[in-house]
């Protein structure tokens, strides 16, 4: 499907108004991604979360550009690419150009993240920004007036499973301070049904989940706990 037809349909006009849920594929069985996909999709997923990871900025190797070209074909749901990378500059083009609605880049990575975001922009996908849990709000400062959603970790990026850092969650109404009310917020870290209120209350609206998700006997009952009422 058009990225941009996609993303039309996605447009969100007030993003305060919805939790979105986001399965992270991290987590899912390889082995059979379509049947994972449409099952997720079925069970009321907003979005696609693709983790991706270098060996370099994170201790691990995950996926690439390969992925989410296969992951454009089997479904319509928007994109989200978390590249957790050194020199985004140099590969948001190839993400954007698979498939990619949103990608997110680091501000602790190497490179040019000015420039990986104009990219993405460019290239008609919506730019974004993560933050590692030891990374305060303001390191986002420079770069509030290229992205449209802020993604606050609170897990050390690398590994799906990890626990929650609840610490991390006074971030996110420091964040809605400082860049108002149309910032997408995006949490990814350890969030389940038993947390899920929490994450809520504090001000994200858009949850990723792998774990929670994947690993749930029921997709429909772990979307359902996550969402909230």
């Amino acid at each position: 499907m058009d990225c941009t037809k996609r993303l039309e349909e996605s447009k969100i006009q007030n993003p305060k108004s919805k939790i979105l849920i986001a399965p992270s594929i991290l987590s899912a069985d390889f082995t059979k991604l379509k049947d994972e996909i449409q099952a997720v999709e079925a069970a009321g997923a907003d979005w696609i979360h693709v983790d991706v990871m270098d060996g370099h900025f994170v201790p691990n190797i995950t996926m690439g550009p390969f992925i989410v070209e296969a992951l454009n074909r089997l479904t319509n749901l928007p994109l989200d690419c978390h590249l957790m990378i050194q020199n985004p500059e140099k590969y948001v083009d190839r993400f954007v150009k698979s498939g990619a609605d949103w990608v997110s880049v680091h501000p602790e990575a190497e490179g040019d993240i000015h420039g990986a975001l104009e990219t993405v922009a460019k290239l008609g996908a919506k730019p974004a920004l993560a933050l590692k849990p030891a990374t305060p709000v303001s390191a986002a400062n420079a770069f509030a007036q290229q992205i449209q959603m802020l993604l606050v970790m609170t897990v050390n990026p690398g590994f799906s499973g990890q626990k929650i850092m609840l610490e991390c969650l006074p971030k996110y109404a420091e964040a809605r301070k400082a860049f108002g009310p149309e910032m997408l917020l995006q949490i990814d870290g350890g969030v389940t049904g038993e947390n899920a209120a929490q994450v809520r209350a504090a001000g994200a609206q858009n949850i990723v989940a792998a774990t929670a998700i994947f690993k749930s006997p029921d997709y429909a009952a772990a979307i359902k706990a996550l969402r909230g009422a």
